[in-house]
Order: structure tokens, then C-alpha cells, then sequence
């Protein structure tokens, strides 16, 4: 579970500069703001990880050139859809990272994946999930205001992740026990 949550708070601090500008666009309805300050939080973020000497993770650097490119081509454009559009592409990413086998098995304790490594292609799920939420993303981008998305799609994103992450979590927990009781109950 620890590894779960040090994940999460990782992939958060990667979608920092979006939620920001999620939040400052709500807050002000200023598109030219909120892309601005999304951008400069996006770069301060690499320049912390510079300043501390800390390593560039891959999914850091993808976020930061998302922001910087998505917001550019917002400010060049007067078209806030480019940053709209940058989640369905982080969506895809993250996906195809999901359909490797075994990528669940880090976030598993080892007692898990003794028992149950065959659910672990649970993993499979998630990537389904994110490019569902990638093509929901792009609809709802390219058809609805910016305000409608920014209600919706943040929403959607928790309670997609939470209900599936929780679908997840039981079912694996159910099959680790049974198993575990069959192991206990047949004679050695």
C-alpha cells in the first residue's frame, strides 16, 4: 500500500501544472493566467529536481514538455483546447506503460504475488481504463466548454481510478484469501 500511495503522490506532482491550471481557470476564468502560472509551475518543478540534484524521471520530463507545448500552442492560438487535449495524451502514455506484463507487481506486497500472480494481469484493467479516459477526454475537449471539462473530467478522473482501484484491491484480497485457506487446509 505504501508503494501504491508513493506512486500516486509522484503521478500527482506530474499532473501538478494541469490541476493548477485547472484550479486558476476556475477560480479566474483567465485562460492567458492560468496557462502562464500552469507553465511556470510545470518548469519550476524540473528546476527544484536541478537544484536538489535529484534525477529526471522520463514521465517528469513527458509532463513538463506536455505543459510547455500544450500551453504554448494555447497562447499562440487563443485556444485553451490544447491544454484540454494534453490529458488524452498522458492517458495514452501511461496506457501503453500499463500493458506491460507485471507492471502491478511493484505495488503488490510479496505475500500477493505469491498467491495471486495470476490476478496481477489486473494490470490490464488500468490500462483499459486510461484509454477509455483518453478517448472520453478528446470527446469531451473537442465538444464542450472549458468549463464544462474542467468540472467533468477531473470528477470523472477520481472516481474512475478510485472505483477501479477499489474493484481491484477486493477483488485480489477475496481470491488471496480463498487461496490462502485451500493452502492452509491441504495436508502437507
Amino acid at each position: 500500500m505504501k508503494n501504491l500511495f508513493q506512486a500516486g503522490k509522484l503521478l500527482l506532482l506530474d499532473l501538478a501544472s494541469t490541476f493548477f491550471f485547472l484550479f486558476l481557470y476556475l477560480l479566474t476564468k483567465n485562460i492567458t493566467l492560468s496557462v502562464l502560472l500552469g507553465m511556470a509551475l510545470g518548469a519550476a518543478q524540473i528546476g527544484w529536481e536541478f537544484a536538489r540534484k535529484k534525477p529526471i524521471d522520463t514521465m517528469q520530463w513527458l509532463s513538463l514538455f506536455l505543459v510547455l507545448g500544450a500551453g504554448t500552442a494555447t497562447l499562440l492560438t487563443d485556444d485553451p483546447r490544447f491544454v484540454m487535449i494534453k490529458p488524452s495524451i498522458i492517458y495514452c502514455v501511461v496506457g501503453i506503460v500499463m500493458l506491460k506484463r507485471g507492471w502491478m507487481n511493484r505495488y503488490l506486497p510479496p505475500v500477493a504475488i505469491e498467491l495471486i500472480p495470476d490476478v496481477a494481469i489486473f494490470g490490464y484493467a488500468w490500462a483499459g481504463l486510461m484509454f477509455l479516459s483518453a478517448a472520453l477526454n478528446l470527446i469531451v475537449a473537442l465538444n464542450y466548454s472549458v468549463t464544462t471539462w474542467s468540472a467533468f473530467m477531473p470528477t470523472y478522473a477520481i472516481v474512475s481510478k478510485l472505483v477501479l482501484f477499489l474493484i481491484g484491491y477486493v477483488t485480489m484480497r477475496t481470491i488471496a484469501i480463498r487461496r490462502r485457506g485451500r493452502l492452509a487446509a491441504t495436508p502437507s
